[in-house]
């Protein structure tokens, strides 16, 4: 199968990539500025194209998706956060947030459903379990990912009867580079949290994104990857 899976040189992303290519399908990664992670999956994932392109770009986007001739799969990873109260954050965040998280979603949807209508496909969006409860100092960044679950969930409507799932992952705490601001002791305090006791793997998280792209029987849901944190 041909994907393509967007903030795809770290974290989540390079893991989905990693097991896409894993099962033997033909991978295609977006990236937006990040040129070191990029030669560093580049090196592990040889067989993955990674280009550089901005998802809240529409132009670039149309240039990414005119070079590919057919798609199977689409997996929206790219993802910015932001932990600011709202008396501080500035319009431009919200914006640059949304941006990323809402638009780049939208985007990638919008250019990629053409390439599918023919003979279905799957897309699994990846959201954030503080787009279902909210995380406090952190309200831009859980409206965006609330944002991205309403989305999918219409879309999922919306394209059932071509074919096409739409899903959504919603992660909890996962260790990535996104969390690496916590200190020690907010870790061990967040970790205290959860029912697992522990953060998530990215590869927990990729592998859910692989199982919601095979069942062609599940579309509008939204998988909680939390180890308890929410149910």
């Amino acid at each position: 199968m041909r994907a393509l899976v967007t903030g795809g040189t770290r974290g989540i992303g390079l893991e989905v990539c990693r097991l896409l290519c894993e099962r033997g399908d033909s991978v295609t990664a977006l990236y937006s500025h990040d040129e070191a992670a990029a030669e560093a999956a580049k090196k592990l994932l040889p067989a993955v194209q990674f280009l550089r392109a901005d998802v809240r770009d529409e132009e670039a986007l149309k240039a990414v998706f005119a070079g590919i001739s057919s798609l199977d799969l689409l997996v929206n990873n790219a993802g910015v956060a932001l932990f600011r109260q709202v008396q501080d954050t500035t319009v431009s965040e919200w914006e640059d947030v949304f941006g990323v998280n809402a638009r780049g979603t939208f985007l990638c949807c919008k250019y990629a459903v053409p390439k599918m209508l023919q003979k279905g496909g799957a897309i699994v969006n990846v959201a954030s379990v503080w787009g279902e409860t909210g995380g406090s100092c952190e309200s831009v960044y859980s409206a965006s990912k609330g944002a991205v679950i309403a989305f999918t969930k219409a879309l999922a409507k919306e394209l059932a009867p071509s074919s096409i799932t739409v899903n959504c992952v919603s992660p909890g705490v996962i260790d990535t580079k996104m969390n690496a601001r916590l200190s020690e002791d907010e870790r061990a305090a967040l970790s205290g949290e959860i029912p697992i006791g522990r953060f998530g793997t990215a590869e927990e998280a990729a592998r859910a994104v692989l199982f919601l792209l095979g069942n062609r029987y599940v579309t509008g849901q939204v998988l909680g990857v939390n180890g308890g944190f929410y149910i």
